[in-house]
């Protein structure tokens, strides 16, 4: 099974996104996916349609060690796609937990006593790079970057390797880079160039799929759905689920 961290320092790059399209899209390809929202923002949550003010318990209460995250976990109307939903609790959690030791592994410990019940684990992380974000790289095994196809892509990005090198050193040796996905391409000369530079600096690590920019992805999550169940037929359904396809074929 896979566990991968979906992570970038830079906000607006298109980490929800990736984290629900491609949870959805492997679901639909009959592999059990857990989703595990490490944003306080919940975007992830009320992406997959789930009212944040209905739920009781989040995220928040495992770091807590308040609940156990199979206590935690929600079935959603998606095939195969399970999720550890978040509330704006979460904010405070680097405060909350300061004196706690052994804080940025809590949830590696509770990951480890459910993952054989999935095949793939994914976690949304925040555009920070605290305690939320140091928990999804211990429980991870790869981390997976969007990287979106603007002037400023690059930026925040060695800053997110020093850290998956931090986190190897101290927390997970084994942790490693699953792939760069380029996202909200666009048919310019600009984009097209940055791309061009993300793949000589990352190589065989980008993957071949890219999604673009498109205004049925962009609709999607004020429905409270993934693009494949929103709009099955559209260019964003077909890049997510050929991402998909990628990863599994690098299983």
């Amino acid at each position: 099974m896979k566990k991968i961290a979906i992570s970038n320092q830079k906000g607006g790059v298109g980490k929800t996104t990736t984290t629900i399209n491609l949870a959805a899209s492997l679901g639909m390809l009959g592999k059990r996916v857990l989703m595990i929202d490490m944003d306080p923002q919940g975007n992830t949550t009320t992406g997959l349609g789930v009212n944040k003010g209905a739920i009781d318990t989040c995220v928040y209460d495992v770091l807590l060690g308040k609940q156990s995250l199979e206590d935690v976990i929600y079935p959603t109307e998606f095939k195969n796609i399970s999720l550890v939903p978040a509330k704006i609790h979460l904010s405070g959690i680097d405060i909350e937990l300061a004196q706690l030791p052994g804080r940025e592994l809590i949830m590696k410990k509770e990951v480890l006593k459910i993952e054989h019940n999935y095949d793939y684990i994914i976690f949304d992380c925040p555009p920070s790079l605290g305690l939320l974000t140091l928990n999804a790289l211990a429980a991870a095994k790869t981390v997976m970057v969007p990287i979106q196809a603007e002037y400023y892509a690059l930026e925040g990005v060695s800053q997110l390797l020093n850290t998956i090198r931090l986190a190897q050193r101290h927390l997970n040796r084994n942790l490693k880079i699953e792939g760069i996905i380029m996202t909200m391409t666009v048919n310019t000369n600009l984009s097209h160039e940055v791309e061009e530079e993300v793949r000589s600096l990352f190589k065989d690590k980008v993957y071949r799929t890219t999604i673009s920019r498109g205004v049925r992805l962009s609709e999607a999550p004020s429905h409270g759905l993934p693009i494949s169940y929103y709009d099955p037929k559209s260019k964003g359904a077909e890049e997510y689920m050929s991402l998909a396809k990628e990863v599994i074929a690098s299983e």
